[in-house]
């Protein structure tokens, strides 16, 4: 019987300061300026060099603290590796900047395209792909003519260039780096193939984004994918991963506190979109509605302009899957364009 989720460390390591959390297995912090403040960063020793997993963003405050980490705790030696557990800015913003000073780069086939792309595709407005898109989810008039006249977050923004050449993570494989030996088990949902990491020779889980005490990461459909189902997926992953965590792994979480008691907490991940969802049918089904429409059922709280776009992305997604399995069905349109959707009978 699976027991409940604990923190073995109750504080995280101060700005620019270290933990060790296992034999040669540094944890980090580094700042990220929005409401969810930090990004877990960890640095395994390789002898003669680190190997660093996620990054945080390209900022100057991110480089200043890591140059004093590696002039510090880090003991001047160079990092010689980097592993990008998935594509989002504060996971792979700095890699590039790692590369230049000599270290390489191990991720998915994946996560490498979607930041090569994302790079590369710079707006300085949104194009009319993402208007339409915002439209047909319901966005208020108001917030989508102000959002239409505003250059959107560029991935540019805070990832430094990532250049050519990485090595390939592939599921199921095994890997040696910073003295252990790592199986990989992709998950998605939050990212697409989104590399966990799980110790042949101890009880350490690499979970970035995919394995979180206490949140639950964003899933979100956007313009580039309209259709796109990330909450099966996410359900998905979460019923894979069940079959192998057991209470004994120690999960290192790119944000919040690193935790043991997994298979409890991939239960209640699973159990908050299942619970999310079966919400969204119960409105539907009082009357139509856009996916912003849902968003009282979904959330159970106002959502304020900050985070309005999170949460659109994030209700389009569990308005698709419920579309999906054939729970709600599309029933016209509002007088702004917007998708009524309305649960079957």
């Amino acid at each position: 019987m699976s027991v409940g989720i604990d923190h073995p460390w109750p504080d995280p390591p101060d700005r620019g300061s270290v933990t060790e959390i296992a034999s040669g297995v540094l944890w980090m912090r580094l700042p990220l300026p929005m409401k969810l403040d930090h990004v877990n960063c960890y640095a395994l020793d390789e002898g003669d060099g680190w190997c660093i997993v996620d990054t945080g963003f390209d900022s100057r405050l991110s480089r200043s603290v890591w140059q004093g980490l590696l002039d510090g705790p880090l003991a001047g030696k160079p990092v010689k590796r980097v592993v990008a557990t998935h594509h989002h800015p504060d996971h792979i913003g700095l890699a590039g900047w790692f590369m230049a000073q000599g270290a390489e780069l191990w991720t998915t086939r994946t996560v490498w395209l979607m930041a090569r792309m994302l790079l590369l595709d710079e707006q300085h407005a949104p194009p009319p792909e993402t208007v339409a898109f915002w439209r047909r989810a319901g966005m208020g008039e108001k917030i989508l003519a102000k959002r239409a006249g505003e250059r959107p977050f560029n991935f540019a923004d805070t990832v430094h260039p990532i250049p050519l050449g990485f090595t390939r993570m592939v599921e199921g494989e095994t890997l040696h780096f910073g003295g252990r030996n790592w199986h990989v088990h992709m998950g998605n949902g939050h990212a697409p193939e989104h590399a966990t990491l799980w110790s042949l020779d101890d009880d350490l889980v690499i979970g970035g984004d995919q394995l979180l005490p206490g949140i639950s990461p964003n899933l979100g459909v956007y313009p580039t994918e309209p259709d796109a189902d990330p909450v099966g997926e996410w359900i998905e992953s979460c019923d894979r991963f069940a079959e192998i965590a057991e209470d004994r792994h120690l999960v290192l979480p790119g944000h919040k506190l690193p935790f043991t008691g997994l298979p409890s907490r991939l239960a209640q991940m699973r159990e908050n979109h299942v619970s999310a969802l079966n919400r969204v049918v119960d409105l539907l089904r009082q009357s139509p509605a856009t996916a912003v429409g849902c968003f009282p059922a979904l959330f159970k709280r106002p959502i304020g302009e900050s985070e309005y776009g999170l949460a659109l992305v994030e209700s389009v997604a569990h308005v698709n899957h419920l579309a999906r399995t054939g729970r709600i069905a599309r029933v016209g349109l509002d007088d702004h364009g917007g998708v009524l959707w309305q649960t079957v009978s």
